[in-house]
């Protein structure tokens, strides 16, 4: 974006609906593309892996879930920092935008090492509580352990992602995980097969291999994150931007005003990932009890789904940014139209994606494995979900813009009753009689009711307080 809000305000340029779009596609489409190659990593070690067979497979998707939680609080971190600043670059309090950034890198190194710390000793007892066959125990153990180790890159990435984009460049990130994708595949190569003959346009030439299978996917795009975040790093010191900081000459203490904002943003987030992250792995232990096929189907339809839902994310991050720098320069009303329009337009786009989904759900199972019952049961389970894009596109993109206003604590409570009180309740009764169809139609329901409440909560604007950074 050529300008911040601040500045589109300041020139008193006329801003039409035509503008709007403008400006949140001009955000959104890096942002989307920036989505495309995070979930392309997921992709690209799940195609990979599923070579090696269905057990394979499965490893991963057990411990899926319990990434996803360690997501979500990375993610809650993330908010609670990058919404700071957002809103006080739209109030031109640049200083303190800084400031915050400082703050939000020395976070990442403390709080890093502690959740590595968490996720490497969990990795041990993990795959049993989650009632892994012996089969697939081992390797699902490795893969997290590995994955825990790369938790401070990992949430670096995150973090400092998030604040580039709500300072207004989406393509910076966009750009490095793009760099993220070239390196994973390399990385796997290299790491998941063993060495082998290849031929490559009619030259015939041994590759080395490390043939670590499920292992070597995780190494692979360890290191590959690891990489990538410390030029995100280097994006913050050394790019001319309005956020740049400094090593020399500059206060790296954390504030108790930073800490509070990061609290009161960020702890409802990560309560809200919590909950859904949790209720996937109780989900998921529902579905260890349908055996391995159900195990590798679920994971690789959840794979394949991710990808349908990628143009909403990209645009409510562009929500976030725009309704956050609204907010910021006390302009309400801009940040009430930038809301809803962008909620509009990720429906549009997840409902033209749900056809697709539905239409070409075989090919996308048979992207990852070419087992036959996989690739079925999978499919059904995909076609189910289709219905339910549109009002999850709703879910995510006001999700994103109630965020840049502050209001996190809201979707915090629709997650926790429409998880707990529709998607796992659903799941407990149906899956018995349905197996994994019955799982996923209860999903389907549960993300329909979790968009009504959000549309609802958007247009009745309650989410619109005084903004506490003017305060």
């Amino acid at each position: 974006m050529k300008y911040s809000i601040a500045q589109l305000l300041e020139n008193n340029e006329k801003i039409t609906t035509r503008k709007e779009i403008n400006v949140i596609m001009a955000l959104a489409w890096p942002a989307i593309v920036e989505q495309i190659m995070i979930t392309m990593v997921q992709y690209i070690d799940t195609a990979m892996v599923g070579s090696l067979g269905a057990n394979a497979t499965a490893a991963i998707g057990l411990t899926s879930s319990t990434i996803w939680l360690f997501n979500g609080i990375m993610a809650a971190a993330a908010v609670g920092f990058s919404v700071q600043v957002a809103q006080y670059m739209g109030a031109k309090r640049l200083e303190e935008a800084r400031n915050v950034v400082r703050q939000a890198v020395l976070f990442n190194l403390c709080f890093g090492v502690l959740m590595a710390a968490i996720a490497v000793a969990l990795s041990y007892p993990l795959p049993r509580w989650l009632g892994a066959d012996d089969a697939i125990a081992a390797d699902a153990s490795i893969y997290f352990r590995i994955v825990g180790y790369s938790m401070p890159f990992l949430l670096s990435s995150t973090l400092i992602s998030s604040i580039i984009r709500c300072m207004g460049d989406t393509k910076t990130p966009m750009l490095l995980n793009i760099l993220i994708n070239v390196l994973n595949v390399i990385l796997n190569t290299l790491f998941i097969y063993p060495t082998r003959t290849v031929q490559l346009w009619g030259w015939e030439f041994q590759m080395w291999g490390a043939g670590m299978g499920v292992a070597g996917a995780a190494i692979g795009s360890a290191v590959a994150t690891g990489v990538v975040s410390i030029l995100l790093l280097l994006v913050l010191f050394c790019k001319d931007t309005p956020i740049r900081i400094r090593l020399r000459g500059e206060s790296y203490r954390f504030s108790k005003t930073c800490l509070l904002a990061v609290t009161k943003l960020g702890v409802p987030v990560a309560l809200e990932r919590s909950t859904l992250c949790v209720a996937q792995i109780v989900i998921t232990l529902i579905i260890s009890s349908l055996g391995t096929t159900a195990i590798a189907a679920n994971h690789l339809a959840v794979t394949a789904e991710a990808l349908s839902y990628l143009p909403a994310n990209g645009i409510a991050a562009a929500a976030t940014t725009l309704v956050g720098q609204a907010f910021g320069a006390a302009n309400p009303r801009l940040a009430i139209r930038f809301g809803r329009l962008s909620t509009y337009l990720g429906m549009a786009f997840m409902t033209a994606t749900g056809v697709l989904l539905y239409l070409f759900a075989p090919e996308l199972i048979s992207l990852f494995t070419q087992d036959a019952d996989v690739i079925q049961l999978g499919t059904v389970v995909l076609r189910i979900e289709a219905f339910a894009q549109p009002l999850f596109a709703a879910s995510i993109v006001a999700s994103g813009a109630l965020r840049g206003a502050g209001d996190t604590k809201y979707p915090f409570f629709i997650s926790l009753v429409s998880m707990w009180g529709v998607r796992i309740t659903l799941s407990a009764l149906i899956a018995p009689h349905f197996g994994l169809s019955g799982v996923w139609l209860a999903m389907c329901i549960e993300l329909c009711v979790r968009g009504a409440i959000f549309l609802v909560r958007l247009h009745r604007g309650k989410w619109l307080r005084p903004n506490s950074l003017q305060q």
